[in-house]
């Protein structure tokens, strides 16, 4: 079921927007709505149930440990 949101920008971002809607031939409310599903699938977004596996990882936590203590030992080299 689809919803209606309404929001409120700048003129000048509208017409970015529109312009950019119809550079890829859809309308402006389509538009938003795939710029906004593109963002969110390509940022760094996870679930909280993604982020408790993460936080609850022993082996994970376990060797970031190691990784700060060697790099607070100064055993590590700088490759490049």
């Amino acid at each position: 079921m689809t919803k209606t949101v309404t929001l409120r920008m700048d003129e000048e971002i509208y017409n970015i927007l529109k312009s950019a809607a119809s550079g890829e031939k859809r309308t402006v409310s389509n538009f938003i709505e795939y710029a906004a599903l593109n963002y969110l699938s390509s940022s760094s977004y996870i679930s909280d149930n993604e982020m408790n596996e993460i936080l609850n990882d022993k082996n994970l936590k376990d060797g970031l440990r190691k990784g700060m203590d060697d790099v607070k030992n100064g055993n590590y080299e700088i490759v490049g």
